[in-house]
Formats: C-alpha cells, structure tokens, sequence
C-alpha cells in the first residue's frame, strides 16, 4: 500500500522550507518520516483529546448540510473553538496537528499518528489547506472536506477524489 505524506508536499527536505531553524527543521524531517505500523495499527484508532482524531468521522464521505462553504468549494466546520486572536495568512508557516482520510474512510496521513505535529508554510502545500487554514485561529481544530480541484488534482501516486483532513491549528509561527 502506498502511504502520502503531507509533509513531503510541503518540504522536500528541511532546506525547501526557507527560514526554518535548526528546531523546526527537526521537526519538518520527523513529521516527513512514515511509521506504516502507526498508521495501521487498529488499538491507535480512538480519538485523543484535544488532538484531532485517528478514527475516520461518521460524515466523512460528505460534507453536512452545517459545513460552511467557500466559494472555491471548500467545506468545514468548526470541531473545536480557539483561543486565539490571529489567522495565518497563506505566506505564513504554522504548526498543525491532523488526519487525512478519503471519502470511504480510509486514513491517508496523521501526524497524531507519528506522534509529533507538522510545521510548513501554507504556501506550499495544497489548495485547500491553504485556504482552510486561513478560516482558523490559533488553539482552533476545524474539519475539512477538500474537493479534488483543490487537493492532489487527480496527480498519480496522491489520493483521489475530495479529501477529508481534520487539523488543529496550534501555532502561527514566525
């Protein structure tokens, strides 16, 4: 089975992701690295506090009829309120926890998963994250249901069809 990594999108390798520091830089290798038995191990499935979940959520194969919609075609909603004042704008770098499954719901990706949150800037990774995790403050989770046209856009090797991430936005960083 193939396993799609997010953070490999995001940075090629720590150098990709310009002004990253010697500690983010860590962080951005870990977060690149697959554990193939994290990601299938059956006992990690069940939803850890305050983190987004492991398990696929009951409406993952499309957005309800509460979801706000954007005019791109994104849907989300709001699972979990923050604390924070500030949204990331797309030329910032943030650090997220998240899961990724497809519609029929299988989990793609999770950094809860690897145990360590991910760190990149939102202008490299795809579309909808872009997009979504500007809607967000800091200490927010919010669900995502990302159409293909603004996720992996039928590219080989990537999953297809619209993607289902929940991401918790811990931080905007410098």
């Amino acid at each position: 089975m193939t396993h799609f990594r997010l953070a490999i999108l995001v940075c090629v390798s720590a150098l990709a992701c310009s002004g990253t520091d010697e500690g983010d830089a860590a962080e951005t290798d870990q977060a690149a690295e697959l554990d193939p038995a994290a990601e299938l191990d059956p006992a990690a499935e069940s939803s850890t506090k305050g983190l987004p979940a492991l398990e696929a959520p009951s409406d993952v194969a499309a957005p309800p009829v509460d979801a706000q919609r954007t005019a791109s075609g994104l849907a989300s909603k709001r699972l979990f309120a923050g604390d924070g004042v500030r949204s990331p704008k797309a030329t910032d770098r943030v650090r997220v926890h998240y899961s990724g499954w497809r519609t029929d719901g299988m989990r793609f990706d999770s950094s809860v998963a690897r145990g360590a949150p991910a760190v990149f800037p939102l202008s490299m990774v795809i579309a909808g994250w872009t997009e979504g995790l500007q809607l967000m403050v800091e200490g927010e989770e919010r669900r995502f249901w990302i159409p293909e046209a603004l996720a992996y856009r039928g590219q080989s090797g990537y999953p297809a069809g619209m993607l289902v991430f929940d991401v918790q936005l811990i931080a905007i960083l410098p």
